[in-house]
């Protein structure tokens, strides 16, 4: 994994739905590095920790990231001004493993649906099943329609798209594809490993609390299993993407 902390400059900072907030930021060395499904770890201004944040997109000389505030850190974040520079590490952590000729259904819920755009843009015929409680949350549509995406959403309250949950959509679906990428919430991963096993293979990518994104504070150690049994490992930087027959949802 090869990754650097550097100065970005902020081009773009846009409110996309209620409390998420759509960042673009510029750097020329460290966005071609970035892969799918990896994370950046962003210094917030007056804050000691940083904020791990998922990569949504990346260009030659840009990364996206789409963030939802949930406390001091990311509501300091949504006020920033573009023009404004922020010191990023990037890229971390191991993302998903995309093979060719492959369809994959990328399966996100809330705010774990910004990291499956890039991961979509990279495959052939995606499908897309994305879920939110409401539809003053839904994001993100039109980006995965630009690419060709086959999309699909669900919402809790039916009040867009069909009523229910990403799983009701994926067991509607299974027989079409050939391996799952999810991103949510661990009660909607754990459901989708549950339609997937026995049946197509599944990766999920864990949203996990973070002190340094490098491995060295083992705040985000998860219970996994491994060749050797059970053993804590790092999301950081053992995931965060894992086979979904590794991981203890309930631990």
């Amino acid at each position: 994994m090869t990754y650097d902390s550097q100065l970005f400059k902020l081009i773009k900072n846009e409110q996309i739905a209620d409390g998420i907030f759509d960042w673009t930021v510029e750097n020329d060395t460290i966005p071609p590095l970035a892969k799918c499904g990896q994370f950046a770890n962003i210094k917030v201004p007056g804050r000691t920790l940083r904020r791990p944040i998922s990569i949504c997109d990346a260009t030659e000389n840009t990364l996206r990231f789409v963030f939802q505030v949930k406390g001091e850190g990311t509501r300091v974040m949504s006020e920033m001004k573009t023009g404004d520079e922020v010191e990023i590490l990037a890229p971390l952590g191991n993302g998903f493993k995309l093979e060719e000729n492959k369809r994959y259904c990328f399966v996100g819920g809330g705010i774990g649906v910004p990291p499956l755009l890039y991961s979509a843009k990279n495959t052939e015929n995606p499908m897309v099943i994305t879920g939110f409680r409401n539809k003053d949350l839904v994001i993100l549509q039109d980006d995965f329609k630009s690419i060709g995406a086959e999309l699909y959403l669900a919402t809790d309250d039916g009040s867009a798209g069909i009523h229910g949950f990403v799983t009701d959509v994926l067991s509607e679906h299974l027989d079409e594809i050939d391996e799952v990428c999810a991103c949510g919430p661990i009660p909607m991963l754990k459901v989708v490993a549950a339609v997937c096993r026995g049946k197509v293979k599944c990766q999920v990518s864990l949203e996990e609390r973070m002190g340094c994104g490098i491995g060295a504070c083992l705040v985000c150690a998860c219970k996994t299993k491994t060749e050797n049994g059970e053993a804590m490992t790092q999301v950081c930087r053992r995931g965060p993407v894992y086979d979904s027959e590794e991981v203890f949802y309930d631990a």
